[in-house]
């Protein structure tokens, strides 16, 4: 066990590296923070601020060499900057499991080796003119969805396709770089499992969230989530197979699609946190970020377990008008709803600033969950200036 006052290190300094400060510094643990925004959300909290690029040796050694296990807040650190860490010192997750989530390539590799089901998918790469997909099994239909392998996330670097006589075009308008070709399947929603895998294999798994996107980011977070009960015992079930599979340390976000025909695909993973699993701050038995906490360090994992009725609604920059901020008025005039804002210094489109929790009442039904999603969407609009539904 890595027991307090140890310091632990954070690479990344955004909104989910604060909590973990938050989580770590209220267990009496130290945090060293290591991110180039000198007015990084993570790094306003932690002990000390090392205001350092991801490539910068010295500072990475520094890191290292300062605290008892370091961990990421995000996924795309350079690869080279993850085996320095791990080579000085301890890095959990490992090296494999972040870079893994870096490339859309391998980690459609790895799950296709761990035997975990996915929408049908090709590679587009780099230097080559991209073929259509042949017809039969295994091979990705159109309409279809051209990703980048790397970078692209909240709906970014990816293109719709109807069919295949767009697929040149469309990927030069990526830039050319190696990409994913991926059926576009017929949804009946979105769920994401956040599961904690301590070092000697213990695991925990949270409640399985519901999540509604707009543009590509993810809007409203929802639990329960509306799944019968056999998916989601799956969905824990491919959660913990992946986890086991990467031999991982930590908290993982894995994103599923649940097709119309009632298939469960898994979408993606995220080493790390996620921003499905922020009504596990007001609403579970154990935050994610505690659990991050007591898994890196190696200590028991808590229970986790839902406490009540919850759902999470996003703040972008959008609603910051002029650089001013929200009337937090009707927000904070309910009851139910939790604010979190991250400290970011500047709002602009699409930036993640904050959110809003809005939670039930303990052994609340199925009915009243769809009211406090009600409730986070209307707080939402009011906020945006749209018209209630």
């Amino acid at each position: 066990m890595i027991v307090p006052p140890a310091t632990l290190g954070l690479l990344g300094g955004g909104q989910l590296g604060r909590y973990f400060v938050l989580a770590a510094r209220r267990s009496g643990y130290a945090v060293m923070v290591m991110d180039p925004d000198p007015r990084s959300p993570a790094g306003a909290v932690a002990d000390w601020h090392r205001v350092a690029a991801f490539d910068d040796h010295a500072a990475l050694d520094q890191l290292a060499d300062a605290c008892a296990v370091v961990t990421a807040e995000f996924e795309n650190i350079p690869a080279e900057s993850l085996e320095r860490v791990a080579a000085r010192g301890c890095l959990r997750p490992g090296v494999r499991a972040l870079t893994i989530a870096q490339d859309r390539l391998e980690e459609k590799r790895f799950l296709g080796e761990a035997g975990i089901a996915v929408a049908p998918w090709r590679p587009v790469l780099a230097g080559r003119d991209p073929q259509p997909p042949a017809t039969g099994a295994g091979e990705p239909r159109f309409p279809a969805v051209l990703k980048t392998a790397r970078l692209g996330y909240d709906g970014k670097g990816q293109a719709r396709l109807e069919d295949p006589d767009h697929l040149a075009a469309a990927h030069a308008g990526l830039g050319g770089v190696d990409c994913v070709l991926e059926e576009q399947v017929e949804l009946a929603r979105e769920v994401s499992v956040i599961v904690a895998r301590a070092p000697d294999g213990r695991s925990e798994v949270c409640p399985v969230a519901e999540n509604h996107h707009r543009h590509g980011i993810l809007h409203l977070t929802r639990v329960p989530a509306r799944l019968s009960a056999p998916l989601e015992q799956q969905a824990r079930d491919v959660a913990l197979r992946v986890a086991d599979h990467l031999d991982y340390c930590g908290v993982l976000a894995v994103e599923f699609f649940v097709t119309a025909g009632g298939e469960l695909l898994v979408n993606e993973i995220a080493p790390r946190p996620h921003n499905s699993g922020h009504y596990t701050l007001d609403a579970c038995s154990v935050s994610q970020f505690e659990q991050q906490l007591r898994a890196v360090c190696g200590l028991a994992l808590a229970p986790a377990r839902a406490t009540a009725p919850v759902a999470m609604v996003n703040l972008l920059g959008d609603l910051w008008p002029a650089a001013t901020a929200p009337d937090w008025t009707g927000v904070l005039g309910e009851s139910r709803a939790r604010l979190h804002l991250y400290g970011k210094a500047e709002a602009c489109p699409g930036r993640k600033m904050g959110h809003v929790n809005v939670v039930g009442l303990p052994g609340e039904d199925d009915a009243d969950a769809d009211a406090v999603a009600d409730v986070a969407e209307s707080l939402w609009r009011g906020l945006a200036g749209e018209p209630s539904q």
